[in-house]
């Protein structure tokens, strides 16, 4: 599971790096930098209406209203080399396309967690297994638990823009906004009804960011960032059971924070940032 993750993100970045240098390839008037960021996170989640159901292999079809959803940071993780990607993790990498740098484009790999907390007493409404339900019910792991773990995967296309605020010698402070879409492509792990299923990586749905972020470069070539991101995650085709013919649907507001350094690579000599 760790070595497929690796290769998905070897093949999303080398992939976007050889089309950013094609971008960068065509500034020769203006060249720019390309850039390289990791980061951990934290993340809040807005309530969320789950809908689940499973016509073939099972009989239920039911929605738990206002499930409450908390992060899963790992952060005891940071530090060893092969648990890397444990904790919630932030990996982007970019072009800002002249030497103003006032604009750019990016693509972003933002690994968040999301877990519906287990033992919440919450509405659910519905059908199971020929009983109707429509009740406040306390909802243990036993009934339903669901997690996007590894994770409540962010894969997403963003437009930069840079606002430098301060500047001296090789240092600057600048003001950084991003708006940007792409795909979730997550990985969740779920019971229902006793059913498990451990889960695997797919294409379950879209996502919609806003990020602002501040930027210190203390040299030409690193710089550290302290960003916030807004998101709006739609899942539209997460599997569940062991015979992946359950589904769930829902959709939710995330809120993250991150601290991140990167690396800047310009693409022709220049004296400065």
């Amino acid at each position: 599971m760790k070595y497929k993750k690796f290769r998905l993100l070897q093949v999303v970045f080398l992939g976007s790096f050889q089309l950013l240098s094609l971008l960068g390839s065509a500034q020769d008037k203006n060249p720019g930098a390309f850039y390289l960021t990791w980061g951990y996170n934290r993340d809040a989640y807005s309530k969320s209406t789950l809908h689940l159901y499973n016509h073939t292999t099972d009989n239920y079809d039911f929605k738990m209203v206002d499930a409450k959803a908390h992060d899963k940071n790992n952060f005891e993780h940071i530090g060893p080399l092969s648990e890397l990607t444990i904790p919630q993790y932030n990996l982007h990498i970019g072009y800002l396309f002249n030497n103003k740098r006032n604009l750019g484009v990016e693509l972003s790999w933002d690994h968040l967690k999301y877990v519906v907390t287990d033992n919440q007493v919450m509405r659910v409404q519905g059908d199971i297994r020929g009983r109707s339900i429509d009740k406040d019910t306390l909802v243990d792991p036993d009934f339903v638990h669901i997690q996007h773990t590894n994770g409540n995967n962010y894969l997403m296309l963003n437009i930069v823009k840079k606002t430098p605020l301060w500047h001296h010698k090789n240092m600057e402070l600048s003001w950084q906004n991003k708006v940007g879409a792409g795909v979730l492509y997550s990985y969740t792990i779920s019971t229902v009804l006793g059913n498990h299923d451990d889960g695997h990586f797919k294409p379950q749905g879209f996502v919609l960011g806003l990020n602002t972020s501040l930027r210190y470069d203390m040299c030409r070539y690193f710089f550290l960032e302290a960003t916030t991101q807004g998101a709006y995650a739609d899942y539209r085709s997460t599997e569940l059971g062991a015979d992946h013919q359950g589904r769930l649907e829902h959709h939710f507001y995330s809120l993250a924070f991150a601290l991140q350094f990167g690396f800047t690579i310009p693409t022709h000599n220049t004296k400065g940032i």
